[in-house]
């Protein structure tokens, strides 16, 4: 499981529930890893076949994951990347091959972290939390999480993920200013961490080497930034 179980089950149970899909209809979805693992087993579970598209140098593990859960891909290039996957989404849904779900502009992605991973952090610290640091990529969780916060606790700095610039990180993005998810509103951020990724690569293997947790780049790189913050 990873972060992107909930608002993928958000986002297929939200459609449901207003009457764009019903089962047997062909979900569509850009994805560079996580999201697109996450709704290829929802999908699985709810009966809606699936296509995931995706850069070509995504890795070979989130690739056979997606397939397993029985989702078909769709790769693009590494040179088109995220940004030609959205776009080709889009085309094939106006072309009636399927419905986008589009994590990016979809509501239901943040509302998930809103009613479970914010309140959960809350119960699960006791309500004793300065800071609160997430990685950035469709930035649905770091919207959920700093909407709850702000109702319940606002002091709680809220702190954003980014790659250096030039720079790639499997999970975490630098948009163009174009493509920009429409959920992000970036006065619910107080800061945001430029990480190297090198620095986000290491932390991941001392994560298992040190502390037994198979995490992705993504987490390294998150606990790289508290690291970071924690020395401030």
């Amino acid at each position: 499981g990873s972060v992107k179980d909930r608002p993928a089950l958000s986002m297929i149970s939200g459609a449901e529930s207003a009457g764009r899909i019903s089962p047997g209809d062909t979900l569509i979805e850009a994805t560079s890893g996580n999201t697109g693992i996450a709704l290829a087993m929802a999908a699985a579970i709810k009966g809606y076949p699936i296509k995931l598209i995706m850069p070509a140098h995504m890795s070979e593990e989130r690739k056979a994951a997606m397939r397993a859960y029985g989702a078909e891909l769709i790769l693009v290039s590494q040179q088109d990347g995220m940004e030609g996957a959205r776009d080709l989404a889009l085309l094939m849904e106006e072309k009636g091959q399927g419905i986008v779900l589009d994590q990016f502009s979809n509501t239901d992605n943040p509302q998930a972290h809103y009613q479970g991973t914010g309140p959960e952090i809350f119960r699960q610290t006791q309500g004793e939390i300065s800071h609160f640091i997430s990685s950035m990529g469709t930035t649905g969780t770091i919207m959920g999480v700093a909407q709850f916060f702000s109702e319940v606790k606002p002091d709680v700095e809220i702190i954003g993920l980014q790659p250096m610039e030039g720079q790639a990180i499997p999970g975490i993005r630098r948009w163009p200013e174009a493509y920009l998810p429409s959920i992000f509103d970036s006065e619910a951020v107080d800061r945001v961490i430029d990480i190297n990724q090198g620095e986000a690569e290491d932390t991941m293997r001392r994560l298992a080497r040190d502390e037994g947790i198979f995490a992705g780049v993504s987490s390294g790189g998150a606990i790289a930034a508290a690291l970071q913050v924690n020395r401030e």
